[in-house]
């Protein structure tokens, strides 16, 4: 019997992603998430409304691309895992709490816009799929990074329908 253990969120940033690196290098980003829900009360007639908030760790290109393009306030959408960690306080208290570790993380376009730059590849160039396989060699972005023109078009991608 599979369990699937995978979510997705939509809410604001409440807070700017804070990029870290482990001790071998890694790239690791968090940031707050908050995800608010309105109803109208019917004995009332009021509007009602309760926030949930989540935490939730990106890690390596996910995780600088995260930290790049983002910010709090941003509206966004989550899509990843559930994951629980636990720890000791040093009054010897055991805590605990439920993370969100991100697989996707895009802006909510419902209510704004946004310029898409293809990156340069931060793993040795070369695509990695989900499983880890390398897929193929896809060329250097020549338009790419943040400042580009608005109008300027990078090459195509071999093989690959337009965005």
């Amino acid at each position: 019997m599979a369990f699937d253990n995978t979510v997705t969120v939509t809410g604001n940033m409440t807070r700017d992603p804070e990029l870290r690196f482990t001790a071998s290098g890694s790239a690791v980003t968090t940031f707050g998430l908050a995800w608010n829900r309105r109803w109208q009360n019917r004995q009332t007639n009021e509007m009602e409304e309760q926030v949930s908030f989540f935490d939730v760790t990106c890690w390596n290109n996910l995780a600088e691309n995260v930290s790049e393009s983002l910010f709090k306030g941003t509206r966004v959408i989550v899509s990843g895992r559930l994951e629980q960690r636990s720890w000791e306080t040093p009054d010897g208290e055991r805590r605990s709490k439920v993370e969100i570790v991100a697989d996707e993380v895009s802006p909510s376009l419902r209510w704004a816009t946004v310029e898409v730059t293809k990156n340069e590849r931060r793993d040795g160039g070369r695509y990695q799929d989900g499983g880890g396989s390398s897929r193929r060699d896809l060329p250097a972005n020549p338009g790419g990074g943040r400042g580009s023109p608005r109008n300027s078009q990078p090459e195509p991608y071999p093989d690959e329908e337009p965005f």
